[in-house]
């Protein structure tokens, strides 16, 4: 059969752009290139779409060198709304060159800009199909003060928290530092809109709470502040259903810290010790039965569309707190989402054939 067409788009630029690279370098290594002719296209770091070269290799992750989207002096030009869906690209040299008619976009993009909707917007409006999740679902998840006001219209339970606005701080930082203090003895401090463990304290005590603010505000305006919750870290996967069918979930799997106080950057993305991914998780079949219905009722909460990883924390006494949804989860040789679903029977590459597929039939 004649192979359809998938662009993979990645970078972007947001504080993620390195992770959606790394993303972007196992999708590419892992395609159904039977299946799919994949064209890669990279956004800078300064919102430049470009041709990439189309070799994983690039894109490796490794703490000393950490991959990024180059300008290259590419530029391309998408399809207009209503017309071909042809891909052009402008050359270094001022040349065009036709790539030939797109059939979908997978967009890797974590983050602002990419993660929040922007970027599902904009292929909307140009009429261009595209896999992952929609306008609204991405929008709502990127928020975690949004995310958590959806999750708590639906009845499922959250950890208690406050959102705090940069203003707030600045106007009467000692009024906010009280009712952080209330919140218990440890409290995580994260940027709203920010992904990836990027810009997230853990403050005990109150010890270290300027700080952690002044890092969350760095990426975002509006920092959400939550208590900390004692409990095992649990994710599950979530795949939407296709053709009216309700969306699934994944076995769920373990992020089980043995030195580290929480699951930071370095344990995500790059191999750091004191971090051990257990994937599927050593829970009871009632246990796997409540997660994932859970999971499945949070992605319906927040409208969900293409995918979703659902992190949870899992008391003593059993409670299911969300944390959050992801829903554009990452995808390197660490990342939990591509563990859960190859533990459920779905190779990376049936994933990202999955993906790609729903993405289509929209």
């Amino acid at each position: 059969m004649d192979k359809q067409t998938v662009v993979v788009l990645f970078g972007g630029r947001s504080s993620e752009h390195s992770i959606s690279s790394a993303t972007a370098g196992g999708v590419l290594a892992a395609i159904d290139r039977e299946r799919y002719a994949v064209i890669p296209v990279g956004i800078t770091r300064e919102g430049a779409f470009v041709l990439e070269q189309d070799d994983p290799s690039r894109f490796a992750i490794d703490p000393d060198s950490m991959p990024e989207v180059v300008d290259n002096g590419t530029r391309v030009r998408w399809p207009e709304p209503g017309g071909d869906r042809r891909l052009r690209v402008v050359a270094s040299d001022g040349s065009t060159i036709d790539l030939g008619e797109i059939d979908v976009v997978l967009p890797l993009l974590h983050g602002l800009h990419g993660e929040d909707g922007a970027i599902q917007g904009f292929f909307d409006v140009l009429e261009v199909p595209y896999a992952g999740g929609g306008i609204l679902d991405s929008a709502v998840c990127l928020d975690k003060h949004f995310t958590k006001l959806a999750l708590s219209a639906a009845g499922i339970d959250v950890a208690p928290g406050i959102t705090v606005r940069s203003s707030d701080w600045d106007a009467d930082a000692e009024a906010v530092r009280a009712r952080i203090l209330d919140l218990g003895p440890v409290a995580f401090v994260k940027p709203a809109s920010a992904g990836s463990s990027v810009g997230v304290s853990r403050v005990a005590g109150g010890e270290g709470l300027d700080e952690a603010m002044r890092i969350a505000f760095a990426e975002d305006e509006k920092v959400l502040v939550e208590s900390g919750i004692t409990g095992r870290e649990i994710e599950v996967g979530v795949l939407a259903g296709r053709g009216g069918a309700r969306a699934r979930a994944s076995l769920p799997g373990e992020v089980v810290l043995t030195s580290r106080s929480f699951y930071d950057f370095e344990g995500k993305y790059l191999g750091g010790e004191g971090v051990e991914i257990v994937c599927p998780a050593d829970v009871d079949e009632a246990l796997i039965a409540r997660l994932q219905d859970t999971a499945v009722r949070a992605f319906e909460a927040v409208d969900g569309k293409g995918l979703a990883r659902v992190d949870f924390f899992v008391t003593a006494d059993g409670d299911l707190i969300v944390n959050e949804l992801n829903t554009m989860p990452g995808f390197t040789q660490f990342s939990m989402f591509p563990k859960c679903w190859v533990a459920s029977g779905l190779s990376y590459s049936e994933l990202i054939t999955e993906l790609v597929e729903a993405g289509l039939s929209k």
